[in-house]
């Protein structure tokens, strides 16, 4: 039934957002990519791609930083078109996926105000996608508890501030127990709100939401091994609509050390690809990166001490698993997850752009097929 009156209010914007998704980098344009000896020929590859000229302004040589951001800039004038385009409940829809990069935002804030950074530059900081008309209020606070009360007041955040978090709780020490309190709360509300539109949407959206949820109790879990955190307190943390929840939960709350970690992985085939070793760990959407090597063989082996580039290896795992749900969102009509998958397919190219000119750059041409491409 939902599909009947869908393109009333929505089948414009989904319309465009698929032509959106057909300009994203295919794999002969990031293989153009890689050929390039400068970045004058990264921007000349660039220009002839749905990118176009945007770079065409910026004055020789052009730093990694500002590609990311003219880059970023392009998916933010496409995410406001379809927003200013968007009527109930798709707007409601966009407004989710705006609370991420607030949330972002307003930790940034609160971190730059307690440590007395220059207001200035932490808005200049701030995340597009994440700005809020009343956003520079919170850099007028002075102290603690009037931060509290202005996030309260005048942010679109307030109801889950209100409900996870205390004055007493901002300081240093609580600042990224707090962001994933409030990232909890955002996934459960927006997986909820998802459920109320029903259909595909809400079959799509929950998956996608599912996964985001479990990827952010495997790395809580990795992040708090050796800290003072208490597994009470972990386990306060874990959202509640993932695929390992309630079993796998509890585990990753118990968990000592990588093995136990990856033992709580394990009823869930996808997530115990994640930490398998070698070329036996295949991604099940058959991703390559660069072109030739599986993600697997190419993030090599994930040992048992989880060190710092172990841990970026699994990291980068996630990724593809997170392109590859992105990717399926689009084979069905008529449903809301596109806009999203759009976003996220997005954004990874935009990192994946910014590692491959990161690399011409430094001339580290024996990195550069380390990247996560979209198509």
């Amino acid at each position: 039934m939902e599909a009947l009156f869908f393109n009333v209010d929505s089948g414009f914007l989904e319309g465009i957002v698929r032509g959106y998704k057909a300009g994203l980098l295919t794999q002969n344009q990031y293989n153009n990519l890689t050929q390039c000896e400068t970045i004058e020929d990264f921007r000349t590859q660039l220009s002839a791609t749905d990118y176009g000229n945007f770079l065409a302004n910026e004055p020789l040589p052009i730093s990694t930083s500002t590609i990311s951001d003219k880059a970023t800039q392009v998916l933010v004038d496409q995410f406001n078109y379809l927003r200013s385009n968007a009527v109930e409940p798709l707007s409601k829809f966009l407004e989710y996926m705006t609370y991420a990069y607030m949330i972002d935002n307003v930790i940034l804030i609160i971190t730059g105000t307690l440590h007395g950074r220059n207001t200035n530059e932490l808005l200049q900081r701030c995340h597009p996608l994440g700005v809020f008309d009343t956003m520079p209020a919170l850099c007028v606070a002075t102290n603690v508890e009037e931060l509290y009360h202005t996030v309260l007041v005048e942010t679109p955040l307030a109801p889950y501030f209100r409900d996870s978090v205390s004055a007493a709780d901002l300081d240093d020490l609580n600042i990224e127990i707090i962001r994933n309190t409030l990232y909890k709360a955002y996934l459960e509300d927006f997986d909820a709100f998802c459920r109320t539109l029903g259909g595909p949407t809400a079959e799509i959206m929950h998956r996608i939401l599912a996964f985001e949820a479990d990827r952010r109790a495997i790395n809580i879990t990795i992040n708090s091994f050796g800290t003072q955190l208490s597994k009470e307190q972990r386990a306060k943390l874990f959202p509640t609509i993932g695929r390992l929840f309630p079993e796998g939960n509890n585990a990753l709350a118990r968990a000592d050390d990588i093995d136990q970690v990856r033992q709580a992985c394990e009823p869930v085939a996808e997530y115990r690809a994640f930490f398998e070793s070698g070329p036996a760990a295949s991604r099940p959407n058959g991703a390559r990166v660069g072109g030739s090597e599986s993600t697997a063989n190419l993030l090599g082996d994930l040992g048992d001490d989880l060190g710092g580039a172990t841990a970026a290896d699994l990291e980068d795992r996630f990724f593809v698993h997170e392109v590859h749900l992105n990717k399926l969102a689009f084979l069905q009509q008529f449903q809301y997850a596109v806009f999203y998958a759009y976003i996220k397919l997005k954004e990874q190219e935009i990192r994946s752009l910014t590692w491959i000119a990161e690399c011409i750059a430094q001339n580290a041409r024996d990195r550069i097929h380390d990247f996560i491409p979209t198509f």
